[in-house]
Parts: structure tokens; sequence; C-alpha cells
């Protein structure tokens, strides 16, 4: 049995609620767990938005477990979830199961570097959000009763939500995810250097907060394999 052990319970508090927003959305969620040094990150992706979340915590110690000073390991998010004691601050790696195909396919370890255009500020971003969400239900509340249908719904859905953020090929549903996932909360401490970064490496394009990133390929293509550098929320 590994047992993890994070630096204090606020970091168990923020693992248990990205674990919970991951799980109300998809009961059955899988999550990747990687951890070397004292960085535990943990990748999931929420079905409703079509991106990869990431969330990382401070580990008391550097990670070991007898000759291994990596983990690398695909489990239930809620079977980790249960195991999360947050008084204690510990962590159980639950069994191993077999990943979904997005688990073999993460963003690549380095080259990220800030694109251009950027982005608003956190606030700016949110504001967004709830812009596009009240245009989502202004145009779905005049639909006649007979077109409300789930097709319909989602058709609008996917025009909103498909469209770029600004001049970035970023697209609004990265935003959304990171609003629904609690990344663009305004910071509890406010500090230079800790709004939201738009980073890209390849075709892949990352949208970093303070509370955790949301990456994705926006083009079509056969993807790389590597791993999100984890020194990074």
């Amino acid at each position: 049995m590994t047992v993890l052990q994070l630096a204090d319970d606020g970091e168990a508090a923020d693992l248990a609620a990205f674990l919970s927003r991951l799980l109300h959305y998809d009961r059955a969620a899988a999550v990747r767990l990687q951890a070397a040094g004292t960085t535990l990150a943990v990748f999931g992706r929420p079905p409703s938005f079509e991106v990869l979340a990431v969330r990382t915590a401070r580990l008391a110690k550097p990670y070991e477990d007898g000759l291994d000073v990596t983990l690398d390991v695909t489990v239930s998010a809620g079977e980790l979830l249960e195991s999360l004691d947050e008084d204690a601050a510990t962590a159980v790696v639950p069994s191993a199961v077999t990943g979904p195909p997005w688990a073999g396919v993460l963003p690549p370890r380095g080259g990220w570097r800030r694109a251009e255009p950027g982005l608003p500020g956190s606030d700016g971003l949110r504001a967004l959000v709830a812009a596009c969400v009240a245009e989502f239900r202004s145009r779905t509340a005049g639909l006649a009763p007979e077109e409300r249908t789930r097709g319909a719904l989602d058709r609008i859905g996917r025009e909103i939500w498909s469209r770029d953020v600004g001049g970035t090929r970023l697209p609004l549903r990265a935003l959304h995810a990171a609003q629904s996932l609690g990344f663009l909360r305004p910071p509890a401490r406010p500090a230079a250097g800790e709004d939201t970064v738009l980073l890209v490496s390849g075709p892949w394009l990352r949208l970093r907060t303070p509370y955790g990133s949301v990456a994705v390929r926006p083009v079509s293509g056969p993807a790389g394999l590597g791993v999100l550098d984890v020194s990074v929320r």
C-alpha cells in the first residue's frame, strides 16, 4: 500500500475538491497520478468539456516507495477521493485500473512558452464565461417547445463553446472547464504573476491559473505522448 503524505490539510482539501468536481461530471472517472520529488500531479478529463485538466499538490517529503522514486499510475478518482484523509493530509494510492485512451496522450513535458496574443485576467475570463452561459440560456429559451430537443441544445452549446477566445486558438470550452473545475476563482492572496497565462507547446495550448491547468490540442491529427510539467499548477 502506497500512502502519499501531502504538505498540509489545505493541499488535501484542494485535491478533494478537484476530484469531487471530476466525479460530478463522470461518476466512473479515472485519473492519472504522477509524483516526482515533492510534487503530485493529478490528470483528469471531464467528458462534458473535452479538455485535459491537471491539479498539482505539494507533498510533505520527496516521493519514494522502495526503489521507485517516481509514481505514474492511473486509478479510480472515486477510490482516491475515498482514501483522502484531509485532517491527516494523506491519501492512499488505489490499485491501478485500465486507463482510458486520454491517459496515454498527455501534453509534452517541456517547450512551453507564452502564447501571443495573451489572455485577459481571470476577472475578464469569468465575465466571458458568464456572457456565454447567458447567451446559451437566451437562445435555448427562444426555441419552441417542440424544438427544444437534446440534439438542438447540444448543437447550440457546441457552436458557442467551440469559438476561440479573442485572437487565440483557445476554445471557449477550455474557459468553461476551468470555471467549472474551480480554476478561475479569485486568488485568496493576490500576488504578482499569479493570474491566468496562456502557454503553447507545439499544437498544444494550456490555460494555467494559480489553481490548476486546462490543456487542449485544437488541431486534428495524432497526438504525441508526453507528460505535462508537474512543477506548475
